[in-house]
């Protein structure tokens, strides 16, 4: 059935994907600048992973020497600083691009230009951090570049140098976005659509993009001082008068929030696709957007608990153990919502929901831990181990990655017009699943053996030889793992021009994304509906103006 929302898009349009080069070098449509987005953050995910991959080589067994020392200092900093700024946040920046202008009935962002502009500091950022290998060696001082290491004094080539340069284009595209996204919503929302009806995804960016507004700059401000130091001989952070510590503070007032920055719009994700699936709605909303907000303001009154070893006042660091165990309770209703929401409906266990259950059992892991780690005394004998880094991938692989996927395979067929194969879907979810598990669950155990973190090899002597067979069986999981991503990519390409038709609303979903063609026309939509509640197409159900649910179900298993 053909959306009463927009026309028949244009036969120009079915072929805008496999347009000339120059279209998508110039467009101002927030549609294919989200596609983007998405795809470079996911060519970023691919790189960040390869380099993952042969640190895991080089950890394999005792006394390796695939990399040298210097090598694998790099490839740490370019993973780090890869996944965390070039990837999670790109990808997600790229959903929000795509789907928050159509969520809430607009035609476009507010600052087209402005978006594509900000679209194109991201590859030139990219660009210049990696141009690092070229030029004598990438930084080496781990993705947080604390000084002294990052100083001209240790490290006088010219890899910090490009890595901090990256990282302030990278912060001025992130405001530019953040400041289009909430004009973008404040502005052009649909007739009736008033902020106690918007989607949770919109929540989400919305509390996202206050966050990045909030932290962005004092990251960047850190940067420039930085530079100043190894440019200019000024003492901000340097070991001869300055204060290393001050950078740690700065970094980590950003690096906190920006945990959020990536965890929040996946819970917007899950927000939405809970109820379409479980068929229910959202078992508490007002309560959902307090806790996004909760999560804002408590997510910069913790940073320092990435510092209890850096010997600050014992009541400064009660102050931040006690916050960082309050920040788990909005976090907790938030799982207790979906949980509730999911409870007594009528599950479709399709591959987006099974996603969000692997989120949600990853997630929570991710989070006990990191309540053993907001005290100080646990912290303090577990801070330089591998327990972190296992907690760490729990909390961002647990909390984005997981719900990036199943976001993706939620709303690609209103990107695309097509589905994805179900199948491939399927093993694409339990590869990731058992992968991911059995690489960074096991990863507790080396921690509270006595394994530090960001070290290159490892003797193999008495009293260290199960640190062998464990780093072993987690380099043999992370190949799970790669296995998984090569499934994901090979069905987005494939199905991109071959899967089946998916029609407009292949789930029956509730939003007004859901109320357009797929893909949508250039301009969204040609009569934007009143909207009366959250779920303005289960209105649009009841008053006869979109097929009945279960015809949309059969639709979609025929498809």
């Amino acid at each position: 059935m053909a959306s009463v929302l927009a026309p028949p898009r244009p036969k120009s349009y079915d072929d805008t994907f496999f347009k000339p080069i120059s279209l998508w070098l110039t467009t101002t449509d927030h549609k294919l600048i989200g596609i983007m987005y998405m795809t470079t953050g996911m060519l970023a995910f691919v790189l960040g992973g390869i380099l993952a991959l042969v640190m895991r080589i080089q950890l394999a067994q005792p006394n390796l020497k695939v990399i040298d020392a210097e090598t694998y200092n790099q490839l740490l900093s370019a993973h780090g600083t890869t996944m965390i700024f070039f990837f999670v946040t790109i990808f997600m920046t790229g959903v929000a691009n795509y789907m928050v202008p159509i969520l809430i009935g607009a035609r476009d962002m507010a600052f087209p230009r402005v978006n594509l502009l900000g679209f194109w500091l991201i590859p030139m950022s990219i660009a210049i951090y990696y141009a690092g290998f070229f030029t004598g060696g990438a930084m080496d001082a781990g993705w947080t570049g604390y000084p002294p290491l990052s100083t001209k004094q240790f490290n006088p080539g010219l890899g910090v140098d490009l890595w901090a340069f990256s990282l302030i284009l990278w912060c001025v595209s992130g405001i530019m976005a953040s400041v289009n996204f909430l004009t973008t919503i404040v502005a052009l929302r649909a007739p009736g659509m008033k902020f106690s009806r918007l989607p949770l995804f919109v929540w989400a960016q919305i509390s996202t993009s206050i966050l990045l507004l909030a932290v962005g700059a004092p990251l960047a401000a850190a940067l420039f001082l930085l530079e100043l130091d190894r440019q200019a001989g000024t003492t901000f952070f340097a070991s001869n008068g300055g204060r290393p510590v001050l950078f740690q503070h700065l970094f980590w007032f950003f690096g906190h929030p920006e945990v959020y920055i990536l965890i929040l719009p996946g819970f917007g994700m899950v927000s939405e696709i809970v109820p379409v699936f479980a068929r229910k709605p959202i078992f508490g909303y007002t309560s959902m957007v307090a806790a996004l907000f909760g999560i804002v303001f408590l997510s910069m009154a913790v940073w320092a608990h990435h510092m209890f070893t850096v010997g600050m006042n014992i009541y400064v660091e009660t102050w931040f153990m006690v916050m960082t165990m309050l920040i788990a309770v909005p976090t907790g209703i938030k799982f207790f919502n979906w949980i509730a929401t999911a409870w007594g409906g009528s599950i479709d266990f399709q591959v987006p929901m099974k996603y969000v259950f692997g989120f949600m059992a990853t997630f929570l892991i991710g989070g006990i831990t990191g309540v053993y780690l907001s005290s100080v005394p646990v912290d303090t004998q577990l801070h330089q181990s591998y327990y972190v880094v296992a907690h760490f991938h729990y909390v961002m692989v647990g909390g984005s990655v997981f719900t990036l996927l199943a976001g993706t395979q939620y709303w690609f067929p209103k990107i695309t017009g097509r589905m994805l194969n179900k199948t491939l879907g399927e093993w694409s979810f339990w590869l990731f699943f058992v992968g991911f598990n059995g690489t960074f669950l096991v990863m507790h155990t080396l921690g509270l053996e006595g394994m530090a973190r960001r070290i290159y090899s490892y003797p193999g002597g008495f009293g260290e030889e199960g640190w062998g067979a464990t780093n072993m069986f987690i380099t043999v999981f992370s190949f799970v793992i790669a296995a998984s991503v090569l499934v994901f990519i090979y069905n987005l390409v494939v199905s991109w021009k071959h899967g089946p038709p998916a029609g407009d609303d292949p789930w029956g979903g509730n939003t007004l994304e859901w109320a357009t063609t797929s893909p949508p026309p250039p301009y969204n939509f040609d009569k934007v509906p009143v909207v009366r509640s959250n779920m303005p197409l289960r209105d649009m159900r009841a008053d006869g103006l979109r097929p009945p649910l279960e015809h949309q179900a059969l639709a979609s298993h025929n498809s």
